[in-house]
């Protein structure tokens, strides 16, 4: 831990002059505490926003934490009356309960003393009394309300059946465009990376008539069969495929090993770094993919995490407390699979030849 802390918190006007800042150390500190605001800001203020209330929402200007306006029980009152800080006509500040508001005054009591004159006190003339709280309903109330492990499951299924099934056809293309010797295959290549330019956009009308023809509407593998293939994780696992050695395989050959044995035992082991990459590439695509779902899936009840998501925007009011609170919720997998894979990421990407 102190040669973690030394390394960390070293200067180089320490190491120049013997003491001191360089301006250098104050460059690289403001680029590294910028880039860490703006690499993690929005993600600290969507977890603290999806435990605001609909009020604390529409506050403005907005606040990080999720504050919430203090409310107190008087005597006389149905419902609870929300506190402020009001200045009074004779110049003091008091804490006032709100009765009611019209216009642009505020009719106040003392909660101390629920039995005297209301008074009447200008809106800007009044701060909320506000403290730090946590809507934990936003996460119970779609718990209960909301089919949230049904569409879990939904999405869990398409995730998983389309990265193992993305794996298995991307290697095995990988495997012949990298290992094999045939007329065309640059051309092949070629043609795969130019797909790329292609959006989804443009083949999603062809794409719908063909799904529908083979009776995969409103089907989940609907969904998971025609993102399978991608150009990309064809030319990542090419890529590292032709860092391994061609004697490896001859050597498999003269033991008589199979193509489909030299696939399997060899080629995929020694592959596993760029199969990581694509793996967690696939399961943020897949997981967080909204249009093709919504393409083709209309029964409720086969709606992924995201489709599901939608049910909360309505025409006229979006739940906004809601909708953050299962975002939230929707991030915690792809984040796992980040974390348990992230350190094949630069070997994966290293070895495939990407900058």
């Amino acid at each position: 831990m102190s040669r973690a802390a030394s390394f960390i918190f070293r200067r180089r006007g320490s190491q120049m002059h013997g003491r001191g800042w360089h301006w250098t150390d104050i460059v690289t500190w403001l680029w590294l505490i910028g880039g860490l605001i703006v690499m993690f800001g929005p993600a600290l203020w969507l977890v603290f926003s999806s435990f605001k209330t609909p009020a604390a929402l529409a506050e403005f200007p907005p606040s990080i934490l999720p504050y919430a306006s203090q409310q107190v029980t008087v005597a006389g009152h149905d419902q609870p009356l929300t506190l402020y800080d009001a200045k009074m006509p004779d110049g003091t500040t008091k804490r006032m309960a709100e009765i009611r508001r019209i216009g642009l005054f505020s009719q106040m009591i003392d909660p101390a003393d629920p039995g005297a004159p209301p008074v009447r006190v200008n809106i800007d003339d009044r701060q909320p009394v506000r403290e730090l709280s946590f809507a934990t309903e936003n996460y119970t109330e779609p718990f209960v309300h909301f089919d949230f492990f049904r569409y879990l499951w939904n999405s869990v299924f398409v995730t998983v059946m389309a990265t193992v099934i993305t794996l298995v056809v991307n290697s095995m293309a990988a495997f012949a465009l990298s290992k094999y010797e045939f007329r065309g295959r640059s051309f092949a290549m070629l043609i795969i990376l130019a797909t790329l330019m292609v959006p989804l956009s443009v083949i999603m009308v062809p794409l719908y008539s063909i799904i529908s023809s083979l009776g995969l509407f409103n089907n989940l593998w609907g969904v998971i069969l025609p993102t399978v293939a991608t150009p990309t994780g064809v030319f990542i696992l090419r890529q590292y495929m032709l860092t391994i050695p061609d004697e490896l395989l001859d050597a498999a050959r003269m033991d008589k090993a199979s193509e489909w044995q030299i696939y399997w035992r060899i080629v995929l082991p020694l592959t596993a770094p760029a199969l990581a990459v694509l793996a967690i590439f696939s399961v943020v695509w897949r997981w967080n993919d909204f249009l093709w779902p919504l393409i083709v899936l209309s029964r409720k009840e086969l709606y992924t995490l995201q489709v599901g998501l939608s049910i909360y925007s309505g025409e006229l009011n979006v739940q906004w407390h809601f909708i953050l609170a299962m975002t939230v919720v929707t991030m915690i997998p792809v984040v796992l699979v980040f974390i348990f894979l992230q350190r094949f990421i630069t070997t994966g990407i290293a070895g495939s030849g990407l900058k």
